[in-house]
């Protein structure tokens, strides 16, 4: 063991011998330049070294340039999303607008057009419950409001008037199933009364089996009920069939869209059916209606 070690120390000790006479030897031998062989190797060497170096560290700058630089394009995009979420919001916010002002433009050209005294209102809150269709307004009787006026949309009638207190209103919406107009159908003339169904589609019953309706015809009120103003649109006819007995059974559609309602008005003008019911004396008990002598 104590050889193999004496062995390996001379072999080093050998190799050391031969490379510091090969280095010597070196830095006297010039090479074809003129430039001592031992300079010009090891020139070589630490400018491959300095290469390496450089590559690094241009590397590294080119790194941290391009990180300086994602990071500027990331806050500028981050800039631009919120420039872009202001832009957006603000744009429904002018189409909001847009819109309640062609719905109260809708609702003057109504107004106008319908020789009627009329009062403007805003849609305040919706009933809480599918089984009522009801909804609040923010006119009342300090507005000259009463229990059964009219309520009407550009498109056609909305409801009634149930419970009005003195700044607000509840109207019974003409879907409720509690809910009933006198009408009629535009081509035909033939009459019946529209009832809510609870959802969003009204039935006109009470119209006879021979009368002619047909798919597609419009529906009007036909002012009988002392509430609505004859000759309003109720809806149109979504289908008819035969009931087996003296009516048909028609499904209406209404044409007001009860979920979009924003705005309405309130029909102040009584009807004639209502003037002429308030305009007849009340009987007397025990004598008779004409007031002839017994």
């Amino acid at each position: 063991m104590a050889l193999l070690d004496i062995r390996q120390r001379s072999g080093y000790l050998f190799l050391a011998v031969v490379l510091g006479q090969i280095i010597l030897i070196s830095a006297q031998v010039n090479s074809h330049t003129g430039v001592p062989v031992l300079e010009a190797v090891a020139f070589g060497v630490f400018a491959e070294i300095q290469r390496a170096t450089s590559a690094v560290v241009s590397g590294v700058r080119h790194g941290w340039s391009g990180y300086i630089g994602l990071r500027g394009v990331r806050a500028e995009n981050d800039t631009l999303k919120r420039d872009l979420a202001a832009a957006q919001i603000q744009l429904q916010a002018q189409r909001a607008l847009a819109d309640r002002s062609r719905g109260l433009e809708q609702m003057l050209q109504l107004r106008d057009r319908s020789n009627l005294s009329t009062t403007a209102a805003e849609i305040i809150a919706d009933s809480a419950t599918p089984d009522f269709r009801t909804m609040t307004i923010d006119k009342g009787t300090r507005d000259g409001l009463r229990s059964d006026m009219a309520v009407l949309a550009p498109s056609g009638i909305v409801g009634r008037i149930v419970v009005p207190s003195a700044r607000a209103a509840k109207v019974q919406l003409l879907i409720d199933r509690n809910a009933a107009a006198g009408a009629l159908i535009e081509r035909s003339r033939a009459q019946g009364v529209v009832v809510g169904g609870g959802d969003y589609r009204l039935r006109m019953e009470y119209v006879s089996e021979v009368s002619d309706v047909i798919v597609g015809d419009l529906v009007v009120t036909s002012g009988i009920d002392g509430i609505f103003p004859k000759g309003f649109v109720i809806g149109q006819v979504e289908s008819v069939e035969k009931n087996g007995g003296a009516y048909k059974r028609i499904v209406v559609k209404p044409a007001v869209d009860f979920r979009s309602l924003e705005n309405v008005l309130v029909v102040l003008t009584p009807t004639p059916a209502r003037e002429a019911g308030q305009a007849a004396p009340p009987e007397q008990p025990g004598r008779p209606a004409s007031g002839g002598s017994e």
